[in-house]
Protein backbone atom coordinates (compact mmCIF):
# COMPACT_ATOMS: atom_id res chain seq x y z
CA UNK A 1 0.00 0.00 0.00
CA UNK A 2 1.01 3.52 -1.22
CA UNK A 3 1.58 6.02 1.88
CA UNK A 4 0.40 9.24 0.58
CA UNK A 5 2.07 12.89 1.59
CA UNK A 6 -0.04 15.55 1.96
CA UNK A 7 1.59 19.15 0.48
CA UNK A 8 4.54 18.31 -0.03
CA UNK A 9 7.40 20.32 -1.77
CA UNK A 10 9.05 19.21 -4.64
CA UNK A 11 11.91 20.82 -4.12
CA UNK A 12 14.26 17.72 -3.76
CA UNK A 13 12.57 16.03 -6.49
CA UNK A 14 13.71 18.08 -9.41
CA UNK A 15 17.07 19.10 -10.34
CA UNK A 16 15.78 22.63 -10.90
CA UNK A 17 15.44 23.07 -7.45
CA UNK A 18 11.73 24.80 -7.70
CA UNK A 19 10.11 24.79 -4.37
CA UNK A 20 6.49 24.37 -5.59
CA UNK A 21 4.27 21.90 -3.96
CA UNK A 22 2.26 18.79 -4.73
CA UNK A 23 -0.88 18.29 -2.94
CA UNK A 24 -0.26 14.69 -2.56
CA UNK A 25 2.76 12.90 -2.98
CA UNK A 26 3.75 9.17 -2.94
CA UNK A 27 6.59 7.14 -4.36
CA UNK A 28 5.18 3.61 -6.21
CA UNK A 29 8.80 0.90 -6.14
CA UNK A 30 7.06 -2.38 -8.05
CA UNK A 31 4.82 -2.62 -10.92
CA UNK A 32 2.24 -3.64 -8.66
CA UNK A 33 2.14 -1.01 -6.35
CA UNK A 34 1.23 1.77 -8.85
CA UNK A 35 -1.22 -0.69 -10.62
CA UNK A 36 -3.00 -0.64 -7.08
CA UNK A 37 -3.36 2.86 -7.07
CA UNK A 38 -4.70 3.23 -10.79
CA UNK A 39 -6.75 5.33 -11.99
CA UNK A 40 -5.99 7.84 -10.17
CA UNK A 41 -9.09 10.84 -10.58
CA UNK A 42 -6.86 13.45 -9.26
CA UNK A 43 -4.61 15.21 -11.94
CA UNK A 44 -1.26 12.88 -12.12
CA UNK A 45 2.51 14.03 -12.58
CA UNK A 46 4.55 11.23 -12.40
CA UNK A 47 8.50 11.92 -11.65
CA UNK A 48 11.80 10.40 -12.53
CA UNK A 49 14.85 11.70 -11.69
CA UNK A 50 12.97 15.41 -11.86
CA UNK A 51 15.95 16.39 -14.06
CA UNK A 52 13.79 17.46 -17.63
CA UNK A 53 10.59 19.16 -15.70
CA UNK A 54 10.58 23.24 -14.88
CA UNK A 55 7.41 23.46 -12.50
CA UNK A 56 5.98 26.74 -12.97
CA UNK A 57 3.37 26.40 -10.35
CA UNK A 58 2.15 23.79 -7.48
CA UNK A 59 0.39 21.00 -8.63
CA UNK A 60 -2.67 20.72 -7.11
CA UNK A 61 -3.28 16.71 -7.87
CA UNK A 62 -1.12 13.86 -7.16
CA UNK A 63 2.72 13.08 -7.85
CA UNK A 64 3.55 9.52 -7.96
CA UNK A 65 7.48 9.04 -7.84
CA UNK A 66 8.29 6.36 -9.96
CA UNK A 67 11.03 4.11 -7.54
CA UNK A 68 11.36 1.13 -8.60
CA UNK A 69 15.03 -0.62 -9.36
CA UNK A 70 16.72 -3.62 -10.50
CA UNK A 71 18.95 -4.60 -13.11
CA UNK A 72 18.47 -7.47 -14.88
CA UNK A 73 20.62 -9.47 -17.18
CA UNK A 74 17.44 -11.42 -19.59
CA UNK A 75 19.98 -12.73 -22.55
CA UNK A 76 23.22 -13.23 -23.65
CA UNK A 77 25.04 -14.59 -27.00
CA UNK A 78 28.93 -14.81 -27.18
CA UNK A 79 29.04 -10.90 -28.12
CA UNK A 80 25.89 -9.48 -26.81
CA UNK A 81 24.25 -9.15 -23.20
CA UNK A 82 20.74 -7.80 -22.57
CA UNK A 83 19.44 -6.33 -19.84
CA UNK A 84 16.41 -5.22 -18.15
CA UNK A 85 16.24 -2.13 -16.32
CA UNK A 86 14.19 -1.06 -13.48
CA UNK A 87 12.82 2.91 -14.45
CA UNK A 88 13.72 3.96 -11.45
CA UNK A 89 17.37 3.18 -11.40
CA UNK A 90 19.50 6.30 -11.44
CA UNK A 91 20.80 6.58 -15.56
CA UNK A 92 24.28 7.60 -14.16
CA UNK A 93 24.13 4.66 -11.84
CA UNK A 94 23.46 2.17 -14.95
CA UNK A 95 26.39 3.61 -17.14
CA UNK A 96 28.95 2.97 -14.23
CA UNK A 97 27.34 -0.85 -13.80
CA UNK A 98 28.14 -1.34 -17.71
CA UNK A 99 31.45 -0.21 -17.56
CA UNK A 100 31.77 -2.65 -14.58
CA UNK A 101 31.23 -5.61 -16.58
CA UNK A 102 32.68 -4.41 -19.73
CA UNK A 103 29.49 -3.72 -21.62
CA UNK A 104 30.11 -0.90 -24.78
CA UNK A 105 26.99 0.81 -25.59
CA UNK A 106 26.24 3.98 -23.06
CA UNK A 107 29.73 5.34 -22.40
CA UNK A 108 29.21 8.41 -24.28
CA UNK A 109 25.93 9.02 -22.46
CA UNK A 110 27.75 9.35 -19.00
CA UNK A 111 26.66 11.82 -16.33
CA UNK A 112 23.74 12.68 -17.84
CA UNK A 113 21.22 13.62 -15.02
CA UNK A 114 17.67 11.66 -14.43
CA UNK A 115 16.37 8.15 -14.33
CA UNK A 116 16.47 5.08 -17.00
CA UNK A 117 12.83 5.61 -16.98
CA UNK A 118 12.94 9.17 -18.47
CA UNK A 119 15.80 8.09 -21.45
CA UNK A 120 13.20 6.72 -23.89
CA UNK A 121 10.96 9.45 -23.37
CA UNK A 122 13.65 11.74 -24.66
CA UNK A 123 15.79 9.37 -26.48
CA UNK A 124 18.36 11.04 -24.69
CA UNK A 125 21.95 11.19 -26.72
CA UNK A 126 25.37 13.41 -26.42
CA UNK A 127 28.35 13.03 -28.29
CA UNK A 128 27.11 11.49 -31.33
CA UNK A 129 25.27 8.60 -29.24
CA UNK A 130 21.98 8.15 -28.53
CA UNK A 131 19.04 5.73 -26.25
CA UNK A 132 17.88 4.54 -29.33
CA UNK A 133 21.24 2.72 -30.79
CA UNK A 134 21.09 0.35 -27.27
CA UNK A 135 17.27 -0.24 -26.65
CA UNK A 136 15.35 -3.06 -27.67
CA UNK A 137 12.29 -2.94 -25.78
CA UNK A 138 9.97 -0.36 -23.00
CA UNK A 139 7.23 -1.87 -20.57
CA UNK A 140 4.91 0.51 -19.64
CA UNK A 141 1.49 0.80 -17.89
CA UNK A 142 -1.60 2.27 -19.23
CA UNK A 143 -2.97 4.69 -16.66
CA UNK A 144 -6.33 4.51 -17.88
CA UNK A 145 -7.16 0.39 -18.39
CA UNK A 146 -3.78 -0.48 -15.98
CA UNK A 147 -2.68 -2.59 -19.19
CA UNK A 148 0.67 -3.38 -19.44
CA UNK A 149 2.49 -2.77 -23.01
CA UNK A 150 5.68 -3.57 -24.13
CA UNK A 151 6.54 -1.13 -27.17
CA UNK A 152 9.76 -2.55 -29.44
CA UNK A 153 12.21 0.16 -30.54
CA UNK A 154 10.18 0.81 -34.19
CA UNK A 155 6.98 1.47 -32.17
CA UNK A 156 8.85 4.30 -29.70
CA UNK A 157 9.29 6.12 -33.01
CA UNK A 158 11.91 7.74 -32.12
CA UNK A 159 13.15 11.48 -33.38
CA UNK A 160 15.91 13.86 -32.23
CA UNK A 161 14.76 13.77 -28.44
CA UNK A 162 11.67 12.78 -29.66
CA UNK A 163 9.57 9.52 -28.70
CA UNK A 164 6.16 8.43 -29.03
CA UNK A 165 5.93 8.78 -25.50
CA UNK A 166 6.53 13.16 -26.40
CA UNK A 167 4.29 12.96 -29.14
CA UNK A 168 1.16 10.51 -29.62
CA UNK A 169 1.20 8.85 -26.43
CA UNK A 170 1.99 11.96 -23.72
CA UNK A 171 0.89 11.37 -20.62
CA UNK A 172 -0.64 7.97 -21.36
CA UNK A 173 1.21 5.86 -20.19
CA UNK A 174 4.24 5.04 -17.15
CA UNK A 175 7.06 3.92 -18.30
CA UNK A 176 8.49 0.57 -15.49
CA UNK A 177 11.32 -1.17 -17.30
CA UNK A 178 13.62 -0.37 -19.82
CA UNK A 179 15.91 -3.12 -22.16
CA UNK A 180 18.42 -2.76 -23.91
CA UNK A 181 21.22 -4.71 -25.33
CA UNK A 182 24.98 -3.77 -24.73
CA UNK A 183 27.90 -5.82 -27.00
CA UNK A 184 30.45 -7.44 -24.89
CA UNK A 185 34.30 -6.21 -24.08
CA UNK A 186 34.15 -3.89 -26.91
CA UNK A 187 37.06 -2.18 -28.51
CA UNK A 188 35.80 0.25 -31.26
CA UNK A 189 34.35 3.42 -29.57
CA UNK A 190 32.64 6.98 -31.12
CA UNK A 191 35.43 9.31 -29.99
CA UNK A 192 34.90 11.93 -32.92
CA UNK A 193 32.31 14.15 -31.42
CA UNK A 194 33.22 17.17 -29.45
CA UNK A 195 35.64 16.88 -27.48
CA UNK A 196 36.54 13.17 -26.74
CA UNK A 197 39.65 12.90 -29.06
CA UNK A 198 40.99 16.32 -27.21
CA UNK A 199 40.94 14.93 -24.02
CA UNK A 200 42.07 11.66 -24.70
CA UNK A 201 44.90 13.23 -26.69
CA UNK A 202 45.57 15.33 -23.71
CA UNK A 203 45.85 11.96 -21.48
CA UNK A 204 48.14 10.23 -23.86
CA UNK A 205 45.36 7.41 -24.53
CA UNK A 206 46.03 6.43 -28.19
CA UNK A 207 44.44 3.40 -27.32
CA UNK A 208 41.00 4.00 -25.58
CA UNK A 209 39.56 1.37 -23.22
CA UNK A 210 35.43 1.13 -22.25
CA UNK A 211 36.17 3.25 -19.24
CA UNK A 212 38.62 5.96 -20.67
CA UNK A 213 36.28 7.15 -23.22
CA UNK A 214 33.64 7.30 -20.30
CA UNK A 215 35.63 9.03 -17.84
CA UNK A 216 36.60 11.86 -21.06
CA UNK A 217 32.67 12.42 -21.42
CA UNK A 218 32.35 12.55 -17.50
CA UNK A 219 35.15 15.36 -17.75
CA UNK A 220 34.25 17.38 -20.47
CA UNK A 221 30.50 17.57 -18.85
CA UNK A 222 31.73 18.50 -15.80
CA UNK A 223 34.05 21.56 -17.04
CA UNK A 224 31.06 22.47 -19.06
CA UNK A 225 27.68 22.21 -17.23
CA UNK A 226 27.09 22.81 -13.70
CA UNK A 227 26.53 20.84 -11.12
CA UNK A 228 22.18 20.32 -9.94
CA UNK A 229 23.43 19.97 -6.36
CA UNK A 230 25.41 22.82 -6.56
CA UNK A 231 23.49 25.62 -9.01
CA UNK A 232 19.96 24.03 -9.92
CA UNK A 233 19.63 23.45 -13.93
CA UNK A 234 17.85 20.80 -16.39
CA UNK A 235 21.23 20.71 -18.41
CA UNK A 236 20.39 21.67 -21.89
CA UNK A 237 17.62 23.47 -21.65
CA UNK A 238 16.85 24.08 -25.95
CA UNK A 239 17.22 21.53 -28.48
CA UNK A 240 19.38 22.29 -31.23
CA UNK A 241 17.14 23.89 -34.20
CA UNK A 242 17.42 22.09 -37.71
CA UNK A 243 17.18 24.69 -40.85
CA UNK A 244 16.81 24.74 -44.18
CA UNK A 245 20.31 24.83 -46.04
CA UNK A 246 19.90 28.16 -48.34
CA UNK A 247 18.56 29.43 -44.40
CA UNK A 248 21.93 28.61 -43.05
CA UNK A 249 23.52 29.82 -46.08
CA UNK A 250 22.26 33.46 -45.50
CA UNK A 251 23.19 33.02 -41.88
CA UNK A 252 26.76 31.85 -43.06
CA UNK A 253 27.67 35.19 -45.22
CA UNK A 254 26.45 37.19 -41.93
CA UNK A 255 28.23 34.54 -38.94
CA UNK A 256 31.07 33.19 -41.42
CA UNK A 257 32.15 31.13 -38.17
CA UNK A 258 28.54 29.63 -37.78
CA UNK A 259 28.83 26.04 -37.09
CA UNK A 260 26.60 23.09 -38.27
CA UNK A 261 26.08 19.35 -38.57
CA UNK A 262 25.10 17.45 -41.37
CA UNK A 263 21.87 15.67 -41.56
CA UNK A 264 20.63 12.39 -42.93
CA UNK A 265 18.43 14.73 -44.69
CA UNK A 266 20.52 16.88 -46.76
CA UNK A 267 18.00 19.78 -47.00
CA UNK A 268 18.83 20.69 -43.95
CA UNK A 269 21.65 21.33 -41.15
CA UNK A 270 21.67 21.51 -37.03
CA UNK A 271 23.10 24.57 -35.52
CA UNK A 272 23.87 24.26 -32.20
CA UNK A 273 21.99 26.67 -29.70
CA UNK A 274 24.29 27.49 -27.83
CA UNK A 275 26.42 29.18 -29.83
CA UNK A 276 23.33 31.22 -31.35
CA UNK A 277 22.55 31.93 -27.46
CA UNK A 278 25.94 33.22 -26.95
CA UNK A 279 26.37 35.25 -30.24
CA UNK A 280 23.30 36.86 -29.36
CA UNK A 281 24.91 38.33 -25.95
CA UNK A 282 22.90 35.91 -23.32
CA UNK A 283 25.97 33.40 -22.40
CA UNK A 284 26.85 34.20 -18.43
CA UNK A 285 23.85 36.77 -18.60
CA UNK A 286 22.17 37.22 -15.10
CA UNK A 287 18.36 38.12 -14.49
CA UNK A 288 17.54 38.05 -11.35
CA UNK A 289 17.89 34.63 -9.39
CA UNK A 290 18.16 33.20 -13.13
CA UNK A 291 20.41 32.97 -15.90
CA UNK A 292 22.58 31.48 -18.44
CA UNK A 293 25.05 29.56 -17.57
CA UNK A 294 28.90 31.09 -18.12
CA UNK A 295 30.29 28.00 -18.81
CA UNK A 296 27.47 26.73 -21.34
CA UNK A 297 25.10 29.62 -22.75
CA UNK A 298 21.95 26.40 -23.41
CA UNK A 299 22.13 25.79 -19.42
CA UNK A 300 19.74 28.02 -17.62
CA UNK A 301 20.18 28.08 -14.09
CA UNK A 302 18.52 28.74 -10.94
CA UNK A 303 20.97 31.27 -8.63
CA UNK A 304 18.55 30.00 -5.44
CA UNK A 305 15.30 31.50 -4.85
CA UNK A 306 14.06 31.04 -8.49
CA UNK A 307 10.55 30.47 -9.59
CA UNK A 308 9.99 28.67 -12.57
CA UNK A 309 7.75 31.11 -14.11
CA UNK A 310 11.61 33.57 -13.78
CA UNK A 311 13.40 30.39 -15.71
CA UNK A 312 10.32 30.39 -18.34
CA UNK A 313 10.46 34.29 -18.47
CA UNK A 314 14.09 33.82 -19.90
CA UNK A 315 13.40 31.36 -21.60
CA UNK A 316 11.16 33.16 -23.53
CA UNK A 317 13.14 36.25 -23.62
CA UNK A 318 15.92 33.88 -25.12
CA UNK A 319 13.96 32.11 -27.41
CA UNK A 320 12.31 35.67 -28.56
CA UNK A 321 15.94 37.26 -29.61
CA UNK A 322 17.35 34.39 -31.24
CA UNK A 323 14.16 34.45 -33.34
CA UNK A 324 14.11 38.47 -33.67
CA UNK A 325 18.27 38.10 -34.94
CA UNK A 326 18.45 34.89 -36.93
CA UNK A 327 14.89 33.91 -37.79
CA UNK A 328 15.29 30.50 -35.97
CA UNK A 329 12.51 29.18 -33.41
CA UNK A 330 14.37 27.47 -30.61
CA UNK A 331 12.28 25.06 -28.87
CA UNK A 332 12.80 23.66 -24.70
CA UNK A 333 14.40 20.35 -24.47
CA UNK A 334 12.92 20.37 -21.01
CA UNK A 335 8.98 19.58 -19.89
CA UNK A 336 8.10 22.76 -18.61
CA UNK A 337 4.57 22.34 -16.47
Amino acid sequence: MLKIQENTSLQAYNTFGIDAKAAYFAEFKTEKELLDCLPVQLPLLVLGGGSNLLLTKNWDGIVLKNAIKGIEKTDETPDFVTLQVGAGVVWHGLVQHTINENLGGIENLSLIPGTVGAAPIQNIGAYGAELKDVLESVRAVHLETKTIRVFDKAECAFGYRESIFKTNLKGQYVITHVTMRFRKNPTAFNTNYGDIQAILAQRNITVPTLREVSEAVIAIRQSKLPDPAVLGNCGSFFKNPEILIPHFSRLQQKYPTMPSFALADETRVKVPAGWLIEQAGWKGKRVGNTGSHAKQALVLVNYGGATGREVQQLAEAIIDDIFQKFDIRLHAEVNIL
